[in-house]
């Protein structure tokens, strides 16, 4: 059976990643970390993973709908001046971002997520290997990287070295979250951690400000301790399940759809995040108009629920499911879904300025 308070978290955070990326609201990503708090949700399923039939099923399930992506808007690209040399292969595995130009390295952006989700795949064998021997050392170890390269002993570290600092310590507090680690925290330890990771993570961002004030996109250190702090005590004192979620058919197929489709809404809604950016001007629809963002908000779900119904049901196949229009139809029992998103430094149309997808 699943678990539906996780299905739930995926489903918030997967609905404040749009909403963020529509109306570039700072405060959201200190009321929901949602990119470490999806990191933290793969990677408990990832270390599941590995106990049933190992990382090369996950790349199977995500891969697939990038190539949906790919083969719409790569031929565009081409045909708009983007070089073809041998790094278009990278639409393909991407390991490192794969080229966009014009519009489409805008609309394309949330390739990072895929990435990162990628080199943590390839790195969870040892991982878990390592976490299941030295626990306390392997979850420190990113926090430790992070704070190196920003105090600069560590200055001009590679992106994946940083991404790794950033997120992969969310990942291995999902490794602990699975293995029954967090749980079996007494209130004694995590409350008291809890604690001092919002408040010097807190200090941080206040003392440290980016462009945009207190987004924790433009933070790497700020965002990794508050956001540890809070997958903390998501995860730490996660109920078994919420059967709740299932009382009001509409949510809970709306939380099942989502997790069904996470893959496909993470990659198509900047797309139309994007596109419908010329509105702002054409209707006068600004980021102070409140009825203008909320029809911007709607439009863009709207949009991504109709490509979503064309082409979501690859995930699907991907995962070894019978294909459905919209999922959900027959139970929301079955196997965890092994994806879900958003990027640390995408940028919010209309605003000109970088920000993330968390």
């Amino acid at each position: 059976m699943r678990n539906r308070y996780l299905d739930l978290l995926r489903f918030l955070a997967i609905v404040r990643v749009v909403v963020y990326h529509v109306t570039g609201w700072a405060s959201l990503t200190l009321l929901f970390p949602a990119m470490s708090v999806m990191f933290a949700l793969a990677g408990s399923l990832m270390a599941a993973s590995l106990l049933r039939s190992g990382p090369q099923a996950v790349g199977r399930r995500l891969l697939p709908s990038l190539w949906v992506v790919a083969l719409i808007f790569v031929p565009a690209m081409l045909l708009n001046g983007l070089p073809l040399t041998p790094r278009v292969l990278l639409w393909l595995f991407p390991v490192a971002d794969p080229p966009a130009n014009y519009w489409g390295a805008l609309a394309l952006s949330p390739i990072w997520y895929l990435r990162d989700y990628l080199w943590f795949v390839l790195a969870s064998p040892i991982a878990v290997w390592l976490f299941r021997r030295f626990p306390v050392p392997t979850l420190l170890a990113p926090y430790l990287l992070l704070l190196a390269i920003e105090m600069d002993v560590y200055p001009n570290a590679p992106v994946v070295l940083r991404e790794f600092g950033l997120y992969f310590g969310a990942w291995l507090l999902g490794f602990a979250h699975q293995s029954g680690m967090l749980r079996r925290l007494a209130n004694r330890v995590l409350v008291p951690t809890v604690l001092v990771l919002a408040v010097v993570g807190g200090a941080w961002i206040l003392a440290n400000p980016g462009p945009r004030g207190f987004d924790l996109n433009d933070n790497p250190l700020g965002n990794a301790l508050w956001s540890a702090a809070y997958i903390l005590v998501v995860l730490g004192r996660a109920p078994a399940t919420a059967r709740w979620v299932d009382r009001n058919a509409l949510f809970g197929r709306a939380v099942t759809v989502f997790n069904r489709r996470a893959v496909t809404v993470y990659l198509w809604h900047m797309t139309f995040v994007v596109a419908l950016t010329p509105l702002v001007d054409v209707v006068g629809w600004s980021h102070q108009d409140p009825l203008g963002l909320a029809i911007r908000v709607a439009l863009v779900f709207l949009l991504v629920g109709l490509v979503t119904a064309l082409v979501g049901w690859v995930e699907d196949v991907a995962a070894g499911r019978p294909p459905e229009l919209v999922p959900g139809g027959r139970s929301t029992a079955g196997p965890p879904v092994d994806a879900g998103p958003q990027r640390r430094e995408e940028a919010v149309p209309g605003q000109g300025s970088p920000i993330s997808a968390r």
